[in-house]
């Protein structure tokens, strides 16, 4: 399945573009740029997260709303990276021992569907 992907590196680097072999039991995927550029492989363990989107346009005001309840995606979560950024959304994986757990946002109608979250790049994870 061809994903539009958002991926951000632990040391700020962000690249947009489609794969077709990103699983979360894996430990690398090859990403094709947006920009035409050639495919490269990833390594998961260099993430902070992949960020599976609608549109690589994405929501340039950041608009999303953090107040919605969702049903069916498992438990409010409140992820703090490393780097600041704050994500509040649901999950049904995430355990401190795995390396890794899916994320969905609070708001529905959010560009990002899902984040899979690299777990050595958070600062905090809460139950909200």
């Amino acid at each position: 399945m061809n994903q539009k992907l958002v991926i951000h590196y632990q040391d700020g680097t962000i690249l947009k573009g489609n794969s077709n072999d990103f699983f979360p039991n894996k430990a690398q995927f090859h990403l094709r740029p947006v920009d035409g550029s050639e495919a490269r492989l990833v390594k998961v363990a260099d993430l902070k997260g992949v960020f599976t989107v609608r549109t690589f346009e994405g929501d340039p005001d950041n608009r999303s709303r953090r107040d919605v309840e969702r049903a069916g995606l498992g438990r409010r979560i409140r992820v703090t990276f490393k780097d600041g950024e704050v994500v509040v959304g649901y999950t049904s994986g995430y355990s401190p021992d795995r390396p890794a757990f899916f994320v969905f946002p609070a708001d529905p109608d959010s560009n990002t569907e899902r984040i899979f979250v690299v777990t050595d790049a958070t600062q905090s994870v809460e139950f909200t």
